[in-house]
């Protein structure tokens, strides 16, 4: 990490992109923003577009729409980071399960892994290519002082959805295979593993200047089974992309780990650590390594209130994380029912001294 310096880059203003230097180490006074999910359902022109192309996997698959969309949140609101429109689990679907959406009720993966073997899929990474170009594009639009964000499902999360076939709150099936037969639950992990190493690869020679992974289920594991599925495959991906890429910094976001983050960050070495809503930030700021990014981590519903509630989290963020470099953000993904009007006033909140 570069040294911690309330400055501005040496880079010129017309290329200094606050974001980017935040995760290379550096503190920013007011910190730079963006939200997980700006890009969405909140917004009435992403609604429009959603709706004119079909649904949500066909936006994800038409390069010049899911630019579209990655674009305008940045229009709006002139956020620091674009952050990919794409979704999770478009590997599972480059690893050859089929994806759809049912409407109302979410992905759904199929064959389902829990009564099916892995060997039974055909790989199709072709099915990745549209994304690639969604980055060449965005990068050819976006404004300067903008950093792209790539990203991708951390392997832990990635595999509840395939050994499932959609979504759980408790991860079960998932969780009873890792018990009940390791070394099958092995062989996923390490198929996901070598599946994201390629894609956050392709994104990062398509454009992006960083990337984030999302581990939504990290929360649901006991501390050896969060060591073997969560830290274990993350270290793999990092070293790898780093040792590849060195200037790309790398943000980890292992949703509900609360105690075991700070053992994520020392092991894992990620750039930046993304924290969610239930992390008491002056408790991250003590427990976390000494200068280590972080990003973070405003309750959704405290957006939603707007108000004092709003305006109180805000400033408790704010002061607990100010000798810290701090990228500001939701502690997981934007609402649908977010008011326009409360994003515009944590903007003001935020860049207003």
């Amino acid at each position: 990490m570069e040294p911690d310096s309330l400055t501005a880059s040496p880079l010129s203003k017309a290329h200094d992109r606050p974001l980017l230097a935040v995760l290379r180490g550096e503190r920013r006074d007011p910190p730079p923003v963006w939200l997980m999910r700006q890009a969405g359902r909140y917004l009435p022109e992403y609604r429009a577009l959603r709706a004119e192309k079909g649904g949500f996997l066909e936006l994800v698959h038409d390069s010049a729409a899911a630019a579209e969309v990655t674009l305008q949140p940045i229009r709006r609101f002139g956020f620091d980071g674009a952050i990919l429109f794409s979704d999770i689990l478009v590997i599972p679907h480059a690893l050859g399960q089929d994806l759809w959406f049912e409407t109302g009720e979410g992905p759904r993966l199929a064959p389902r892994l829990v009564d099916h073997m892995l060997s039974d899929l055909t790989a199709a990474p072709e099915r990745l290519t549209p994304i690639y170009e969604t980055v060449r594009q965005v990068r050819a639009q976006l404004p300067a002082a903008t950093t792209l964000l790539g990203f991708a499902g951390s392997p832990w999360t990635v595999a509840t959805y395939m050994v499932a076939g959609q979504g759980s709150r408790e991860q079960a099936e998932a969780r009873r295979m890792a018990y009940r037969d390791p070394a099958a639950f092995q062989g996923i992990i390490d198929a996901i593993v070598a599946a994201t190493i390629d894609y956050l690869a392709g994104q990062i020679e398509a454009g992006v200047d960083a990337i984030q992974l999302f581990d939504s289920w990290a929360g649901s594991l006991s501390p050896a089974q969060f060591e073997r599925w969560v830290i274990a495959p993350t270290v793999t991906i990092v070293e790898t992309l780093r040792a590849r890429f060195p200037a790309t910094p790398i943000i980890g976001f292992p949703k509900g780990a609360g105690g075991k983050l700070p053992a994520y960050a020392r092991e894992t070495r990620v750039d930046a650590l993304g924290l969610d809503e239930t992390v008491d930030p002056r408790w991250a700021d003590a427990s976390l390594p000494t200068g280590l990014p972080v990003q973070g981590n405003l309750d959704p519903l405290a957006l939603i209130t707007g108000g004092e509630a709003l305006d109180n989290a805000v400033a408790e963020i704010r002061a607990a994380f100010r000798d810290r470099p701090h990228i500001f953000n939701l502690g997981h993904g934007i609402l649908p029912d977010a008011p326009i009007a409360h994003v515009e006033r944590l903007l003001t909140l935020l860049r207003t001294r």
